[in-house]
């Protein structure tokens, strides 16, 4: 018997729904929170219509920014795990709360303050003898980028390597969702994240790039050449500590132009502003105006189109991996560990498109290895800390099969 109150109602979450529901003997009991209980009702009555078999099913609202109010749910429905499948400003409150309720935690994506455009692992990483103390075990990055990526790290340095040099992790999506713009995930926190610095890793020292400035093909199977962009992305920040003897971790992200041209414009006009701009608006009554506070980029995303929209109409795939380069057995070897996701296929499963498709799968798999007790043990972890191997083996069961190449296999361009 498992009791888990995942967080989050949007496509990450409905996926990450619909692999509880597949895998009931594991996950026997699920309540599903947000800010809007409406939302999570919706992914309840779609799993009902699906599935024959199912967790025991319940909803709810809650407020994830208040402590008192999470504890308060936490309190009252006793979950063994919450799945924090929020915002990434959202986490530490909700640490807070599984601290004060003796719930074990899991989240997705590092913490972010809502007020500056930085994310890293050290706020969270303080937490570390708290958690230890209680006894309570907190997994943090368990989607795929973060997540699977370190799992592939942890993986290559247990099986192919005597020891790893550099890491390059290469995220493509080549599919085409048909919409002149649109981000996969959350808009607000995605374009928070392109329009960062890049930051990379080398002979002990983090190097800054300009944003986007820094750029290649990369050859993705199944897809060919993609222009790929160097970015800041925080499964570095752990990866570099938990294997000291990668000299170089990089990490690249493809983009089409006409995504960059629309980003261009967006930072120009002010729109990814994330500070309070005040405008004058018309009152309703005609009787003049009144000033109106609003954050440009969460004003954007309330008319971008939705990321669990896009999902109907998305074909093509995505490609996710690692290549290392490293020594094994006194040899240099090179190694890539990749998975392909199709869009239409994560569709036509769970109603959501890929990107959303390759985060929820994770994130079960992740919450399934701490209920099995696979891993389990007092503290703050990042998913590389664990053993790899029984996640590499759900990855292929749960819809993420992964693909090796050795050598000359592949294009070394890195």
């Amino acid at each position: 018997m498992s009791r888990v109150l995942m967080i989050g109602a949007g496509g990450v979450a409905t996926v990450a729904a619909h692999k509880m529901a597949q895998n009931a003997g594991v996950f026997t009991e699920l309540m599903i929170a947000s800010r809007r209980r409406e939302k999570c009702d919706d992914i309840v009555s779609a799993l009902k219509q699906r599935y024959h078999k199912l967790p025991k099913l319940q909803t709810a609202q809650v407020d994830a920014d208040s402590i008192e109010q999470l504890t308060a749910l936490f309190d009252s429905y006793k979950p063994e795990l919450v799945v924090n499948l929020a915002l990434p400003y959202q986490d530490l409150t909700i640490m807070e709360a599984c601290l004060a309720s003796g719930c074990h935690y899991l989240d997705t994506a590092n913490y972010e303050p809502k007020d500056e455009a930085h994310f890293e692992y050290s706020w969270q990483w303080a937490y570390r003898e708290r958690f230890e103390k209680v006894g309570l075990t907190a997994i943090l990055g368990c989607g795929f980028d973060p997540g699977v990526s370190g799992i592939y790290t942890a993986y290559a340095a247990k099986h192919h390597f005597d020891e790893m040099t550099q890491l390059d992790i290469i995220d493509c999506n080549a599919g085409n969702h048909h919409k002149a713009f649109a981000t996969n995930f959350n808009p607000e926190i995605n374009i928070r994240e392109i329009t960062q610095k890049g930051l990379y890793y080398e002979d002990g020292k983090w190097l800054e790039t300009e944003p986007l400035s820094v750029h290649q093909p990369i050859d993705y199977p199944n897809i060919g050449p993609r222009e790929s962009y160097l970015m800041h992305h925080e499964e570095l920040e752990s990866l570099v500590l938990n294997f000291p003897s990668i000299r170089k971790a990089r990490f690249w992200m493809t983009f089409g132009q006409q995504y960059l041209t629309y980003l261009d414009v967006i930072q120009n006009i002010g729109m990814s502003r994330i500070d309070e701009v005040v405008y004058e608006a018309p009152k309703a009554d005609g009787t003049g105006v009144e000033r109106v506070k609003i954050v440009p980029l969460q004003f954007l995303k309330a008319v971008l189109p939705n990321p669990q929209d896009l999902g109907e109409n998305y074909d093509g795939e995505t490609s996710i991996g690692c290549r290392i380069k490293g020594v094994k057995d006194g040899k240099q070897r090179s190694y890539y560990v990749y998975n392909n996701c199709s869009h239409q296929a994560a569709y036509k499963e769970t109603g959501m498109q890929g990107v959303s498709y390759t985060t929820g799968v994770p994130a079960m798999i992740g919450a399934m290895m701490l209920l099995k007790g696979l891993w389990r043990k007092p503290g703050v972890w990042n998913v590389e800390q664990f053993d790899p191997d029984p996640f590499m083996e759900q990855l292929n069961v749960q819809g993420l099969p992964w693909h090796e190449q050795f050598d000359g296999e592949f294009p070394d361009e890195l």
